[in-house]
């Protein structure tokens, strides 16, 4: 696909002009996959003066010439998921519960109290995706909304300096340069539901730009929920909100498809007074979030520095249960 889609441009689809194609780039289609996976009603109403008839066959050329929407036999995914990327997390012992590292293509949901580790994590993984695909990198860049203000630049440089401490004699030619890390970390302030939403239409226009220097391969969502917790307030408005956060994590995905990145969301939990056996703590986000989620991870506090990291929910893997560290130079074993 990636091939096809080098070779081909927007003004190469069928009835599309250069009048056209520049109010879908404005819109923020900038690919053909991009408009391949959007739906007639999704394209018209971001497209002056475009009727959805109109919007469903420029979107049928987009799919044929991108060569996606089409039925596959198993064998042919099967092939397909062997090139899914995984991205380590700096722990062995985590990186074993979710099958090898956090996968491309996904959404992995990381939700526990405060303290749990989740936003150690989506920093670690910031610095992560950087490295070399042997050390378990993805050579890309990464994407930060950052909702609550949770993101710290000194957090990164600590990181970077226990990943020199861990690999610099097995991989002299890794650079260490805390500054060149953090050139790579794209941050943004999300100050409400609705600019987090748009932020994602931003992220991939970013990614667009960056497919041949440093691609994107993480976007972060520190936290997912907790905009659409503090503005949708009692059960009234309850529908509306998991509409609208239903959207905002089909947008997810398909980011994670378009650009084959992991994208991690951390979410807050409730407290649940009436349960007095199991987990008292409850993700915010309901069954929207669990069925989108693809892989699920819910963390604890444990004694010291140690953390628990339980799978709660997967398509392929056992539910299990492990114990890693957060140190000073970041997420261990």
């Amino acid at each position: 696909m990636a091939e096809v889609q080098d070779r081909k441009t927007i003004e190469d689809l069928p009835g599309v002009g250069a009048s056209t194609a520049e109010k879908l780039r404005d819109a923020g289609y900038s690919s053909i996959e991009a408009i391949a996976v959007a739906s007639p009603s999704e394209l018209a109403s971001s497209v002056a003066d475009m009727s959805e008839s109109t919007a469903s066959k420029i979107i049928k050329a987009a799919r044929e010439l991108a060569d996606i929407g089409g039925f596959e036999t198993g064998d042919v995914v099967y092939e397909r998921r062997k090139k899914v990327g995984k991205l380590t997390t700096g722990s062995s012992a985590l990186d074993s519960l979710i099958g090898g590292g956090v996968e491309t293509q996904s959404i992995t949901e990381l939700h526990g109290e405060f303290g749990s580790g989740k936003t150690q994590i989506v920093h670690q993984l910031c610095v992560n995706v950087q490295l070399p695909k042997e050390v378990g990198g993805l050579e890309g860049s990464a994407i930060v909304i950052d909702t609550e203000n949770t993101f710290r630049p000194e957090r990164i440089t600590q990181m970077v300096e226990g990943l020199k401490i861990r690999y610099e004699d097995e991989y002299p030619d890794i650079p260490f340069d805390p500054k060149e890390y953090l050139k790579n970390i794209h941050v943004a302030r999300a100050y409400n539901s609705n600019h987090q939403i748009l932020l994602v239409d931003s992220a991939s226009q970013l990614a667009e730009s960056l497919r041949d220097s440093k691609p994107v391969k993480l976007l972060a969502i520190d936290s997912l929920t907790a905009h659409f917790r503090s503005e949708y307030v009692g059960r009234g408005t309850l529908a509306d909100r998991q509409q609208r956060l239903n959207r905002h994590l089909h947008d997810l995905l398909r980011f994670a498809s378009l650009f084959d990145a992991v994208v991690v969301v951390t979410n807050q939990v409730m407290a649940r007074p009436d349960v007095f056996y199991g987990d008292p703590n409850k993700p915010i986000g309901g069954h929207v979030l669990a069925h989108t989620a693809t892989y699920r991870l819910s963390l604890k506090k444990s004694k010291h520095n140690k953390r628990i990291a339980r799978l709660i929910d997967s398509p392929s893997l056992p539910e299990g249960e492990v114990i890693f560290s957060v140190t000073e130079y970041g997420i261990a074993d």
